[in-house]
């Protein structure tokens, strides 16, 4: 887990009192070549699965910065995007959504950034989409038209990460 996901774990473990939490960083390479964001989809798609079944009565967060992002994009999604390898793995049982409180996404890749790397768009799933804050800072050139690549990196210091842990220990009641 990179910066951005261990503040926004600090900000959020700070919101939730005495509650347990537990924190799984996903395993991939984080590289702007999306085959590699492969391994990420598959890796949180099936620990995401695994903890629903196996711990019921948890509440889920999923997050995800940059690519990060995209990959939580990918795994909430309601369908295998076009474009897509044939190799890409199936949409989590719609039963999953239901342990699912809150998806943070930080700097979340636009159609145009997906499109530049040869990558599908990424389209959260309607089961998904209400428990969803996406956060693109001003500016940042892989969220939006900008081309400010300090913006992309300064999502703890922007205010942003102390929003998205208020959305989602919000989400967890």
């Amino acid at each position: 887990m990179g910066g951005i996901g261990e503040d926004f774990v600090d900000a959020l473990r700070s919101k939730i009192g005495e509650k347990s939490m537990g924190v799984y960083g996903v395993d991939y390479p984080a590289t702007t070549d999306f085959p590699t964001a492969m391994a990420g989809i598959y890796d949180a798609g099936t620990h995401v699965e695994q903890t629903a079944a196996n711990c019921s009565q948890s509440k889920l967060v999923l997050g995800g910065f940059s690519q990060g992002a995209a990959v939580m994009g990918f795994v909430t999604a309601a369908a295998i995007p076009d474009g897509a390898p044939l190799d890409a793995p199936r949409p989590m049982p719609p039963e999953v959504a239901d342990h699912v409180a809150a998806v943070t996404l930080f700097g979340m890749p636009s159609v145009a950034f997906m499109h530049s790397i040869g990558a599908p768009p990424i389209v959260i799933g309607p089961l998904y989409a209400e428990k969803t804050i996406q956060l693109c800072a001003p500016g940042d050139p892989v969220c939006s038209s900008g081309g400010n690549w300090a913006a992309h990196n300064g999502y703890a210091d922007d205010g942003m990460v102390e929003q998205a842990a208020v959305f989602a220990a919000g989400r967890l009641g």
